[in-house]
Formats: C-alpha cells, structure tokens, sequence
C-alpha cells in the first residue's frame, strides 16, 4: 500500500524553520510537496552557515528540512505569477505559510481569495502570534518564543541566567501542531466538502505545552523556578553524576524506587520513614538526593545501566549525538537513514518516527536545488508548452 497522504498535494510557501519541518512531515507521509521559491535567492536557508555540502555548496540546514519537495521558483508579485499560482491552488488540497500576518493577503493569496477558487483548499498559517491580536504584525523567532511563552523561565539551573531548550522547540512543536490542523481540516474536508483556514500562533502553542504547570499555577498561584534536570513532583528523578558521566532515573513510583535502593545497595531506605512514600520523600528531596549522588559515583554509566535493565529501574544515559546515532534501538527503528542525491552524494539523515502498518517503505527524496522541478511541475500539473515555460523564464517569472 502507498504512504497515507498520497494524491494530497501541497503548495509550500514557508522558509526558516517552522514552516519547512510542518511541510517536510507532510512529504514523508506521502503528500507530494511543491516548494514555491523567489526566482533570485529560493529560501533564505539554502545560503545558512556553517555548513555547505557538494559542489552546488547546499547548506546542510536547508537540507534537514526539504527531503521529499520540489521546488518550483515563482514571481509571486507579478500578474501571471499570480495567475500561475491560482491554477496550482485549483488543482492542490493544502496551502501553508508562515509569512507575517497580512502578507499572503497583500499578495493576493489569503484564504477568502484562495476559497474561491477552490472551495476544498486548507489554508495553514503559522505565525508568532496569530492572525490576529495586538503582536500579529510582530516579526517573532524561536527563542523569542520560548522566552515570552514562559519555557525560558523555569529551564535550566536553579540560580542561573535563563536558557533556551537545546533544540528550537517553539519552532518544532509549533510544526507538528500545524500538522495536526492539516490533518484534521483535511479529515474534516471528507464529510463538509469545503476546507479550512488553519491559524498556528507559536505562542499559542508555547502556552498549552505548560500543561501541569499551567493547571499548577491556575490552582494554586505557583510560579515555576528552574530545577535543573530534577521535578516539582517526582523524587527521584534527575540526572546524577556517575563515575564517568550522567545517567537519568525516573523511580518516584514505590516499586521502581524500592528496586533502585537494591541495586544501589541502599536497603536500608524502603522502609526508611523519609523516603519510604511519594510524598516523604517529595518532602526529603535533598537528604534522598545527597545519599544518592555519593553513591552513583561509585560506578560508571554503563554498569549503572546495565544492573537497573536487570532490575527494572526507568533510566538511561544522556547521550551526545554520536552515541544517539550508533544507538542500536535507533538503528533498529531505521531513524538514521541514507539519502543518495546527485548533488550531494550519498548523505546520512534522521529517519521519520511515524511508523504505521499496511504502508510501503519509507521514501526519503533529496532536497531540490532552486526551481529544480519547475519546468516538470507546470509541464505535468498545468499542461505548459516547452514555449510557454520558455518564455516565462525569460521574463524571470519562473
């Protein structure tokens, strides 16, 4: 059987970050992702440092985020861009962007216009703030994000300055949930018959992620301080120093933690009226830890690890990338995967976590070079002459 999202086709008008991964999950389910592109630069990320790959010196950045596209350069400003564009949203299911609020608009191309056009069309944003509210027109990137949406506030040390998450969260989770919208609005299209307008703010969903924290404050008036790789509610679990490096437990629960002091050769410390509850030792959280830490250092990661896999304790090592890529539970869920382009050569790169039955293998296409597929894409789509293309280019239209 074909991917789920095949015969879906989308029409990718983002760039940066938050855009291209939403659209890039998209083609690795199956969506047949067009990549419009200004004729003179393409996205603003095929020229990011540090890292350029091949002799058409393809930054490595671009090309974590546009596997399984094509990129088909456009003059949207121009009358017969426009029109081009017009006839591409007649024949596509899916518009996504992540322009400032109002710029789709100006150019001609917002949703009222787009409906139509075609009634079916699902139109996604995704923006700082949304397409609306006093900050819409506010130019807004990941850590800004992360710092007004309150994640900067309580991550990192105790008595430290602010950090922003290691990965550009605002951006990447903010991808995945216009993703569900798409989804949904396109489920949705099968009963109604019309599409929908998907509106993505990236403080929006900064906001919900607070989850229990949210509800902690809504409550109860408190405000998270950061605690380090450590929990609110949940003692033990945070990361210790081992001989050699870190390792991570989660064992709160009475049978994990009653397991870690048997492997830690702590016994004495279940029934111990300190630490023999959730609660007490939620309440002894420093005397629990001080005994903990002297004994983690004792051995190494590896042979903590390997006694708690005997035992049954949730832990496990806080891994650099090159151990995350030699792991072999990744390796076996094919999450490192090799990519052969003309361009590039054969280039190693993460493989898609979503894993579904009754599916063909994984396609992982290369990310296309500025307007590499123009000419098939209004060729096959729109039936263009070889004239007709010609001259479009001529006018730098294409």
């Amino acid at each position: 059987m074909s991917l789920p999202l095949k015969d879906i086709v989308v029409l990718d008008l983002t760039h940066v970050m938050a855009g291209p991964y939403c659209t890039q999950i998209l083609g690795d389910l199956g969506a047949e992702v067009i990549k419009i592109e200004r004729v003179d630069l393409g996205d603003q990320t095929r020229r990011m440092p540090p890292h350029f790959v091949g002799e058409k010196k393809l930054s490595a950045y671009f090309l974590s985020l546009n596997r399984n596209k094509k990129s088909l350069t456009l003059d949207l400003k121009s009358p017969e861009g426009k029109e081009i564009f017009y006839k591409l949203t007649k024949k596509a299911d899916v518009v996504v962007n992540n322009f400032l609020p109002g710029t789709m608009e100006k150019l001609g191309l917002g949703y009222e216009t787009l409906k139509q056009i075609n009634q079916k069309i699902v139109w996604a944003a995704i923006s700082g703030y949304g397409q609306d509210g006093p900050y819409r027109d506010r130019p807004s990137y990941d850590i800004i994000i992360q710092a007004m949406g309150g994640v900067m506030s309580y991550t990192g040390e105790p008595e430290r300055p602010p950090v922003r998450c290691g990965i550009p969260y605002g951006d990447l989770c903010s991808s995945i949930q216009a993703v569900v919208g798409i989804l949904a609005a396109l489920v949705s299209r099968v009963t109604t018959g019309e599409g929908r307008k998907v509106d993505i703010s990236m403080l929006d969903v900064m906001t919900a992620l607070h989850t229990y924290r949210a509800k902690y404050y809504f409550v109860a008036g408190e405000i998270p301080q950061p605690v380090g790789t450590a929990h609110v509610s949940s003692v033990p679990l945070r990361a210790y120093k081992t001989k050699d490096s870190y390792i991570v437990i989660e064992a709160f629960m009475d049978h994990f933690f009653k397991n870690l002091c048997l492997v830690l050769g702590l016994e004495s410390l279940i029934d111990d009226p300190r630490f023999n509850s959730r609660q007490s030792r939620l309440a002894n959280r420093d005397a629990l830890d001080q005994l903990l830490e002297e004994t983690f250092q004792k051995k190494t990661t590896a042979e903590w690890q390997a006694s708690f896999d005997i035992t049954e304790v949730p832990a496990g090592p806080i891994n650099t990338l090159d151990k995350v890529f030699a792991d072999p539970q990744v390796l076996a869920r094919e999450m490192v995967v090799e990519i052969d382009s003309p361009h590039t050569g054969k280039l190693k790169d993460v493989g898609n976590p979503i894993k579904m039955s009754g599916v063909d293998k994984p396609v992982y296409n290369p990310p296309p070079l500025l307007g590499e597929h123009s000419e098939v894409i209004l060729s096959n789509m729109l039936g263009f002459s070889k004239e007709k293309i010609a001259k479009l280019k001529e006018k730098q239209i294409i």
